[in-house]
């Protein structure tokens, strides 16, 4: 996160254009300059931002998946399943470092792991793309 240092003018004039409590000065700034509004983290989301590391969990370009959960993807009609343990994706008893390196192993081609594998976190039942995990 960056700082920018503002007058209270300005601090005024954006204060005033927050509709509500949840509404944020980013969110402010963000309707001004015609950015599209920024994605909402959910609570479970949250919840394991914010956890404490596990032993096992597997963190890759900053995204924490704790130990136990699971992964699946389609690809050719063939459905493929995955768990995390000990630091890292298993897949087939395989271990990867990374989602890419996993789609890779199954589609022997170069793809984005990101947008290939769903994930289910532990405790919850929602299937998510585990790129709408990435800040």
């Amino acid at each position: 996160m960056h700082n920018i240092q503002i007058d209270f003018d300005v601090f005024k004039a954006i204060t005033a254009k927050r509709a509500s409590e949840e509404v944020t000065e980013n969110d402010v700034l963000r309707e001004i300059f015609g950015l599209n509004p920024k994605k909402k983290e959910t609570e479970t989301e949250k919840t394991y931002r914010e956890a404490a590391h596990s032993p096992g969990d597997w963190v890759t370009k900053g995204v924490r998946f704790p130990n136990g959960t699971e992964f699946r993807a389609t690809h050719k009609g063939q459905h493929y399943r995955g768990h995390v343990e000990g630091g890292a994706l298993v897949v087939n008893g395989q271990r990867f470092d990374s989602p890419s390196a996993a789609a890779i192993n199954i589609t022997e081609t170069s793809v984005n792991g990101w947008i290939f594998w769903e994930c289910q976190l532990p405790g919850t039942s929602d299937w998510v793309l585990i790129k709408s995990m990435r800040r």
